[in-house]
């Protein structure tokens, strides 16, 4: 599967299982909402006390799973994962690449400035996935 197809495919979803590599070598698989930029990347809001942020810093090999809602057609993309800094203040890059990624996945927020502060106080991360390689199963 060519990895532009397998993007438009993610396009039109927001939910996916990620998978990182657990330090034994296992995988370790998390229910996320997601984000494809103009740019390919894929984007993941992540908090830097989870298992996924540990590994994807360690490992930065990583893939997303997505499914069409009957499960019958689905892509995985395989790619490299680069994570942001950890959010420290609610006017910092890493906070505004998060409300970028909240508009593509949920439209406009009620209180961006609670948003902002609560981005901060769960000491969240962007993971930012780019894709080398996918395949999968999609109709024609």
């Amino acid at each position: 599967m060519e990895i532009a197809t397998a993007i438009d495919f993610a396009r039109q979803h927001r939910r996916g299982v990620l998978v990182t590599m657990k330090r034994d070598g296992r995988p370790q698989l998390s229910n996320v909402a997601y984000g494809v930029g103009d740019d390919g990347v894929v984007r993941i809001s992540i908090t830097a006390d989870r298992a996924k942020y540990h590994n994807a810093v360690r490992d930065q090999r990583v893939s997303l799973h997505v499914a069409r809602d009957d499960f019958y057609a689905y892509a995985v993309i395989d790619g490299d994962a680069a994570v942001s800094a950890v959010a420290a203040d609610a006017d910092d890059a890493t906070v505004d690449e998060l409300v970028a990624l909240y508009r593509i996945i949920a439209g406009e927020h009620g209180d961006w400035h609670e948003y902002r502060a609560a981005m901060v106080s769960d000491r969240r991360a962007v993971l930012r996935l780019s894709p080398t390689h996918a395949y999968g199963m999609l109709p024609s």
